[in-house]
């Protein structure tokens, strides 16, 4: 099976979202598996190449734009024995992130992407390489499966791109790429599929995440579980009646973790190593006495600590924690709060932490040596959001025994089993009102829970053995990917 892997991010090269980890294991796995998959990615500022071997450029293409031609270099890599190809255009690329700075999103992103999309299927040519399958995650790679059908397949083009198909893989339902109607002649898409069946419009706007979703052969979402609610009232982000005329297209993953990069049992970056082995959990609790040493936290071992990882905005849950954070740190609860956000947030977090001193911690940004510590010490993680677009950082927080409290319909519900509803089974909390007060009423439920050792121990040991590993995930892509080539296979002979 080829496999042309599109994403705007990849652990190790540029990582703003945890979209990052899934585009770098996949890919990885499927080559495990003994797959051709090739990852292609846009070479924006913050590309660190120093991993990549033999980096160079093989070749230039040009894509239609409205003012012309725009030019790209494309530029070869391997990474251990995968291929990847950064596709370089300076004036939309070079100088700017992936999706936009402090300022927020760059205004002309609807541009950016559009012009990416033309560059990964005109780059095959280039490459002489022919794909069974363009693989795209999220609104960035929407257009991908658009441009596919009406200018490779429509027009019977001989190109190695036109045999393809494409799987068009949700990460992140919550952020679609809508723009005004305004851009559709300008990035080379008739007035026809301005429409909201079987098109690219979704509340007077062109929507890129609904492009993808509506024009690839196939398409998929994180579990099993998820697929089936997104397909509900409200539960698809506007996409539900998309979601629901393409049931029989739409397919559940479960994604892996990397047990290469998370691992207790291995990890150097531990004071203590400690995996389901350790009954007494007693490396655990060095690497908690450790985290509470190190970020200068009251050394209570029996003080529950929560910690929070992520991005401080609404969707990742922040907007309640934020609200209920004085009365979280007025319980009995540590907190650890790592991330990135508004200068404003940072300051007032600070606050905070300086009004609970020992209680209350702030990391700014994302460092993988805190970050491992933190998976390491912490007994409790806060997953909030309304929607999880991946299980990655619940499955790891299991993986290093931390106990997610998550909202019981964010999508976490197929991988985390309430342990107040099964006590014997339970690897995690669930909170079942999205608010505030919701929140702490799940927290509250956790540190009652706490409070039994015995019992926290065996939730503790469950979380330390489960198994989310990334060689199960990408069988079932493969199995996705078939019934991607049987469809083009059906189309060719329709034709």
């Amino acid at each position: 099976m080829k496999i042309a892997f599109a994403s705007p991010e990849f652990s190790g090269l540029v990582r703003r979202t945890n979209l990052a980890e899934l585009a770098r294991a996949l890919p990885v796995a499927l080559r495990a598996a003994g797959s051709d998959v090739r990852v292609f990615l846009p070479w924006t500022k913050d590309v660190e190449t120093s991993e990549l071997k033999d980096l160079q450029l093989v070749g230039t293409l040009g894509v239609r734009d409205e003012r012309g031609k725009r030019e790209f270099e494309v530029h070869s890599a391997q990474l251990g024995d995968l291929p990847l190809y950064l596709l370089s255009n300076d004036p939309f690329f070079a100088d700017r992130h992936p999706y936009g700075d402090e300022d927020g999103p760059y205004l002309d992103n609807w541009r950016r992407y559009a012009l990416f999309a033309r560059a990964v299927l005109a780059s095959t040519e280039v490459l002489k390489f022919r794909p069974d399958v363009f693989h795209c995650v999220d609104w960035t790679t929407g257009l991908i499966p658009v441009y596919h059908r009406l200018e490779y397949v429509d027009r019977g083009l001989d190109h190695p791109s036109a045999a393809a198909g494409t799987f068009f893989g949700i990460h992140n339902l919550a952020i679609q790429g809508s723009f005004e109607r305004e851009i559709l002649p300008r990035i080379g898409l008739p007035h026809r599929v301005f429409q909201s069946v079987d098109g690219v419009e979704l509340n007077g706007k062109v929507n890129y995440l609904k492009a993808g979703a509506e024009f690839a052969t196939v398409l998929g979402t994180h579990s099993p579980g998820h697929a089936l609610r997104i397909q509900e009232q409200d539960r698809g982000y506007g996409l539900e009646e998309t979601f629901r005329r393409r049931t029989k297209e739409l397919v559940g993953i479960t994604n892996g973790i990397d047990y290469e990069a998370w691992d207790p049992s291995t990890d150097t970056l531990l004071p203590q190593t400690y995996s389901a082995d350790d009954k007494t959990l007693l490396g655990k609790r060095k690497c908690k006495a450790a985290l509470q040493t190190t970020l200068k936290l009251d050394s209570g071992p029996r003080t529950p600590v929560a910690a929070m990882i992520g991005r401080f905005d609404a969707d990742s849950g922040f907007d309640l924690v934020i609200e209920m954070l004085t009365s979280i740190l007025e319980r009995n609860i540590e907190v650890v709060l790592m991330g990135s956000g508004r200068p404003d947030i940072h300051e007032r977090l600070r606050t905070m932490e300086g009004t609970f001193a020992g209680r209350c911690r702030v990391v700014e940004g994302f460092d993988p040596g805190t970050a491992h510590l933190v998976m390491g010490g912490a007994d409790m993680l806060l997953l909030p959001s309304h929607y999880h677009p991946s299980n990655a950082l619940g499955a790891i927080s299991m993986r290093y025994g931390v106990v997610p409290i998550v909202y019981d319909k964010s999508g976490l519900e197929d991988y985390v089993v309430d342990a107040v509803e099964s006590p014997g089974k339970g690897t995690g909390v669930f909170f079942t009102t999205y608010s505030g007060e919701g929140l702490v009423e799940g927290i509250d439920a956790a540190r009652k829970l706490y409070k039994d050792a015995d019992g926290w121990k065996k939730i503790v040991l469950r979380c330390l053995a489960q198994d989310f590993s990334w060689e199960a995930t990408a069988r079932e892509y493969l199995k996705a990917y078939r019934r991607v080539t049987r469809r083009v296979r059906g189309r060719t002979k329709s034709a």
